[in-house]
């Protein structure tokens, strides 16, 4: 169980995270959501034990996390710079180091995930390519096996083969070895397969947090020709539109009724369920 109990973070005379109470059960995929500068990577770096706070505190399992090094080592914050270190030392040198600093790592998938990921050994990790440091710090993040787990757009620079080797992977080692994750990341539709729960923050606040499948459900995307799917929308508030030649699919906010939808029927329209990214930007009133 991960808890916020009023944490507060400031620098200097800017508030980044206002207080916030939080309890995160243990053992779920949590997206942590929100436009550049929301607070997101200080959010994870105070729960990380990186930063203290300015106030409140943050707990795992009870056990207060920053200054506490037996508490830090169930956790693991990878981000987008790719791994620990200045960037001068070895791959196979950061790996060992980690190895010895996370009591759960597992050398032996580290190593097939580097076989995987096509990675280097004797490479700095300063002469790796911006993708290579990424899934580099994937494999890090995924061998270390830590209690808790996060990801800070760790995904930045790899190509989509890449990306996806990174999805099937965080699924199928959770599946072994299920512990609490949570995704930071602007690619909203292609991370939030993996999402459990969603938490949005905005402007250093958090504006929703939801089980996906419920969050969905707060939207509709209606398909079909499209002067049919004007006229059914007309009055509902409009979340985005897309067209392609003929057809037409616009997303809305809000549920609709039995009667609507057996109108939608009537008209042969396919009602569906709403992008995630969607309805991030109507949350947040601005791009994702």
């Amino acid at each position: 169980m991960i808890t916020t109990s009023a944490l507060q973070v400031r620098y200097g005379d800017v508030t980044a995270l206002h207080p916030l109470d939080l309890d995160l059960p243990a053992g779920r995929i949590y997206g942590l959501l929100g436009r550049n500068g929301a607070g997101k990577t200080t959010l994870l770096s105070t729960l990380a034990g990186l930063r203290k706070p300015s106030a409140g505190a943050v707990t795992v399992d009870g056990t207060p996390v920053f200054d506490n090094a037996r508490a830090t080592t169930r956790i693991c914050l990878i981000r987008d710079d790719g791994g620990p270190g200045d960037g001068t030392d070895t791959v196979r040198d950061i790996l060992a180091m980690v190895a010895i600093l996370r009591p759960g790592f597992d050398t032996a998938y580290a190593a097939s995930l580097m076989d995987r990921f096509a990675l280097p050994r004797k490479r700095t990790l300063r002469a790796l390519s911006r993708g290579q440091r990424s899934a580099f710090g994937i494999v890090v993040g995924l061998a270390s096996r830590a209690d808790l787990t996060m990801f800070d757009e760790a995904h930045l620079g790899m190509d989509a083969p890449s990306r996806q080797l990174f999805h099937d992977e965080l699924l199928a080692d959770y599946a072994r070895h299920p512990r609490t994750v949570i995704l930071s990341t602007h690619l909203i539709e292609e991370q939030s397969p993996l999402f459990e729960e969603v938490l949005i923050l905005h402007e250093g606040r958090l504006l929703l947090r939801a089980d996906v499948d419920e969050l969905r459900s707060q939207g509709v995307a209606v398909t079909g020709p499209a002067r049919v799917v004007d006229d059914f929308v007309s009055g509902l508030t409009v979340l985005g539109e897309r067209e392609l030649g003929p057809t037409k699919q616009v997303t809305v906010f809000g549920r609709l009724d039995e009667q609507q939808r057996a109108l939608a029927r009537r008209h042969e329209l396919q009602v569906g369920p709403v992008a995630l990214q969607d309805l991030f930007i109507h949350l947040t009133g601005g791009a994702a």
